[in-house]
């Protein structure tokens, strides 16, 4: 357990830039044990709170808990608590190798994916613990989704960034990897994949108080003093003794080779590990046996995917959505004339408005698929929008359009000629994680991150401010 660690808020805070650096969780009392805390607070008249499940013998933590009491002699305890030191040691060296390798070796770019070089990287002269927890780590920060890597997942992305140069493509984690385009499989790109949550949270800009950010450099101060201390410690002293071990198993043998268990202990803790897991493989196979399939069915204009004018919400824990209708008025418009845009009555914005909104005036959010921009080459070379043929109906997903579109076909087909240049310098992998916004009826509205927008009464905003920042914040195991 971490003697100190990082929490995020469960969303951005929107009154800066910068992701909230959240709140720091110090356990200053981890080397202590319970009997001495209780010894503690009654000698200074303390009252404590005691957790009504630490006795239940249903969880699994309370089960070694009370076997450990048992096993607690003197001995036992110091021997264990040493174990523990030496693998918090590990712990931290493992955890600056992998910060400075995603400093280095690691760009993560503002449409929300990242590429890893290589050559920077150097997998195969990484030992298995360093470059699992590099993954690990990196897979978390695009996702978003604290989705541990294990077993087999864990050995095929080992195997798939150390095989130089990458030719292939694999899904893990809710991830998508695959070789950078131009790189000849010397950089790996890794992007959402095409399954990821499509979660869309509403937030309320107002919601935040002043002194938000105040709080936010204190804690980026605490955490750099901290960074600061830690790099002090020569890189002997950590602890290295467990870098090429890769089970429980193998650690505690080596742990009694090195003389920090005594053979006894050692027998006591391979005993309680043993039948946990017999315990543990019990229990999973009941739960085999009486599992019930439960269905969900999906439905496209799901609340949670809807989005009304100036509301903001957060997609997929990565970016903020915001959208909003403006008064624009234009005869014969030009993108290149901007002059000609001036402000009009009610009555003609009315009438734009519901050439692309419909009367329900509100926008679904999803993630961009290859109908997108093949329909954006359909409008950049369309020269009368007037006459929309079916196939580019069926392609869009448009269900209504009507002779209003055409006041917005000059300024459409510029869109989508300027958002197509954009395009292609975003891998085709990375696009399928773009945040698009849609009517009711399938029209494709938006794709902010390229600049696209079917009307210029819309206007929409796709900024990527994920959550979690890359390496999952701080913590300490010293």
């Amino acid at each position: 357990m971490a003697s100190v660690s990082q929490l995020f808020p469960t969303c951005p805070d929107l009154s800066t830039e910068a992701s909230s650096s959240g709140l720091l969780l110090v356990r200053p009392l981890l080397e202590f044990s319970k009997e001495d805390m209780y010894k503690i607070c009654i000698g200074a008249n303390l009252e404590w709170v005691e957790d009504p499940t630490n006795r239940n013998a249903l969880f699994a933590r309370n089960r070694i808990r009370m076997i450990l009491t048992d096993l607690a002699s003197p001995v036992f305890r110091s021997e264990l608590q040493a174990l523990i030191a030496a693998c918090r040691r590990t712990r931290l060296h493992v955890d600056k190798i992998c910060s400075n390798l995603m400093h280095q070796a690691v760009t993560i770019m503002p449409e929300g994916y990242a590429v890893i070089d290589l050559g920077i990287l150097s997998p195969s002269e990484l030992k298995d613990i360093v470059l699992s927890k590099f993954i690990a780590l990196l897979l978390q920060f695009v996702s978003q989704r604290q989705i541990p890597v294990r077993g087999s997942a864990s050995k095929l992305l080992l195997d798939y960034i150390r095989t130089s140069p990458c030719k292939t493509a694999v899904t893990a984690s809710g991830c998508y990897l695959c070789p950078a385009p131009g790189s000849k499989g010397t950089k790996v790109l890794v992007c959402c994949s095409a399954g990821a949550d499509l979660t869309l949270e509403l937030l309320n800009p107002y919601s935040t108080e002043g002194n938000n950010s105040a709080i936010s450099n204190e804690v980026e101060q605490i955490v750099a003093n901290g960074r600061s201390y830690s790099d002090q410690f020569p890189q002997i002293t950590l602890g290295r003794q467990f870098l090429d071990l890769t089970s429980s198993d193998s650690i505690l043998a080596e742990a009694k080779r090195e003389g920090i268990l005594g053979e006894s202990t050692y027998k006591s803790i391979i005993s309680l590990q043993r039948e946990e897991t017999d315990n543990f493989k019990s229990k999973t196979n009941i739960m085999l046996e009486n599992k019930v399939e439960h269905k969900v069915e999906y439905t496209a204009s799901a609340p949670n995917k809807v989005l009304h004018p100036e509301k903001v919400g957060y997609f997929m824990n990565r970016f903020i959505v915001k959208w909003n209708l403006k008064q624009t008025a234009y005869t014969s418009f030009s993108m290149n004339n901007s002059s000609e845009l001036k402000d009009f009555g009610e009555e003609r914005w009315n009438f734009c408005n519901s050439c692309v909104l419909g009367d329900d005036r509100v926008a679904r959010i999803r993630c961009m698929v290859d109908a997108d921009w093949l329909y954006l080459a359909i409008l950049s070379k369309r020269e009368d929008s007037s006459g929309v043929h079916r196939e580019e109906l069926s392609l869009s997903m448009e269900s209504r359009v009507t002779s209003n579109i055409n006041l917005c076909s000059a300024y459409t087909q510029k869109s989508a000629e300027k958002a197509l240049v954009l395009l292609k310098s975003i891998p085709v992998a990375a696009r399928r994680a773009l945040p698009v916004l849609v009517n009711m009826d399938g029209l494709l509205l938006s794709i902010p991150r390229v600049g696209f927008q079917h009307c210029p009464c819309l206007v929409a905003s796709a900024t990527f401010k994920p959550k979690v920042p890359l390496g999952g914040g701080y913590s300490s195991f010293h």
